[in-house]
C-alpha cells in the first residue's frame, strides 16, 4: 500500500516535471532554497535588473541573497559585473571625462527617449536603436532635445537633396527614412544601403545627362565596381555621342541605344564599341559618296556651258 502511494506520489511528480516551463521549475527550487523575505528580496531585484536588459544577472542574484547581502550590498556589486558594465557602458566614458555618472532608470528613459526620436523620423530598423548605438551620444551628454534637433537637420537635408540622387534611392528601394540616416550619420547608414546607395549614384549620373535611369542595370553596373566618379564621367561621355549614334542605328538598321553605350563604356564591350564605330564608318562613306556624286555632277554641268 505504502509502494503505491509512494509510486502515485513520484508518479504525478514526473509528470509535473514534464510538463513544466523551465521558470517553474526554477521557482520550484526557489521556494526550496530561500525563506519568504529572501525569496522577495530575489524577485524584487531580479525584476529591476530584468528591467535593465541584465536577466542574465539572476544566478549572482541568487547566490548573494543566500549569502545573506541585504538589496543594497547586492545592487552595489552587480554593479561591479562585466555585464552591468557593458549594458551601461557609456557611464564608463562619461567618468574619465569627467561627466557624472547616469542613474540606470534615467539612462533607460534617455535611451527610450532617443529610440523615439529616430522612430518618429521614419530611420530605418537597424539604425540607431539599440544600446550600443546611443553609447556615444550619452558618453558625450547628448540630450534628446540636441538629438533631435541633429535628426530635424536631416531630415531637411533630405527634402532639399540633389533631386536626381533622391530619384535614383527611391528607385533603388531606398526610402525618405534611410535618405535621412544617410545625412545624420554616413558611416552608420553605409552598411544598411550601401549597394542601393552605390547603384543610385551611378542611375543619378545618369539623370544628370538627361539619360534614362534604369535601377537594374544600375545595380549591375554597381555590382561590376563601377565608382560614382567614373558614372559621372561616362554618363558625360554618353550624353554626347548617344543621339547621333541612336540616328544612325535607326538609318543604316543596327539598332544602337543607351544600354549597349552603357555596355560600350562602363562594360568595356569590345562588339558595341565596333558598333559604334561600324556606324559612324557608313556614315562617312555614304556622305563621302554623296558628295563625291554631287561634284560629279557639278563637273558634269560645268562641262555642259
Amino acid at each position: 500500500m505504502a509502494d503505491d502511494i509512494m509510486g502515485n506520489i513520484l508518479g504525478t511528480l514526473f509528470e509535473w516535471i514534464a510538463k513544466a516551463s523551465p521558470q517553474e521549475i526554477k521557482d520550484a527550487q526557489l521556494n526550496q532554497a530561500l525563506s519568504g523575505e529572501q525569496r522577495n528580496a530575489y524577485e524584487a531585484l531580479r525584476l529591476i535588473f530584468e528591467g535593465y536588459g541584465l536577466g542574465s544577472l539572476a544566478p549572482k542574484i541568487l547566490e548573494y541573497v543566500q549569502q545573506g547581502y541585504g538589496s543594497d550590498t547586492i545592487t552595489m556589486l552587480l554593479q561591479r559585473t562585466d555585464e552591468y558594465k557593458r549594458r551601461f557602458a557609456a557611464n564608463e566614458a562619461r567618468k574619465q571625462a569627467g561627466l557624472p555618472v547616469i542613474p540606470p532608470n534615467e539612462y533607460l528613459a534617455t535611451e527610450q527617449a532617443y529610440r523615439q526620436i529616430m522612430r518618429n523620423a521614419g530611420l530605418p530598423s537597424g539604425f540607431y536603436d539599440t544600446p550600443e548605438d546611443f553609447n556615444r551620444f550619452l558618453a558625450v551628454d547628448v540630450s534628446p532635445t540636441e538629438l533631435k534637433t541633429r535628426v530635424d537637420l536631416a531630415v531637411q537635408a533630405t527634402e532639399f537633396a540633389d533631386p536626381s540622387l533622391t530619384k535614383a534611392l527611391r528607385a533603388q528601394g531606398v526610402d525618405t527614412g534611410a535618405i535621412t540616416a544617410w545625412f545624420l550619420d554616413e558611416k552608420k547608414a553605409i552598411p544598411l544601403i550601401t549597394k542601393q546607395m552605390n547603384a543610385a549614384q551611378i542611375g543619378a549620373a545618369a539623370l544628370r545627362n538627361s539619360l534614362e535611369m534604369d535601377p537594374t542595370r544600375s545595380m549591375e553596373w554597381a555590382k561590376q565596381g563601377v565608382t560614382s566618379d567614373q558614372a559621372k564621367q561616362g554618363y558625360g561621355q554618353i550624353a554626347g555621342f548617344l543621339p547621333e549614334a541612336t540616328k544612325l542605328g535607326s538609318i543604316y538598321g543596327d539598332f544602337y541605344d543607351q544600354e549597349t553605350a552603357e555596355a560600350e563604356i562602363f562594360g568595356q564591350s569590345g562588339v558595341a564599341g565596333e558598333k559604334r564605330k561600324k556606324l559612324a564608318s557608313q556614315e562617312r562613306a555614304a556622305f563621302g559618296g554623296a558628295v563625291g556624286g554631287a561634284k560629279a555632277g557639278l563637273a558634269g554641268v560645268g562641262g555642259q556651258r
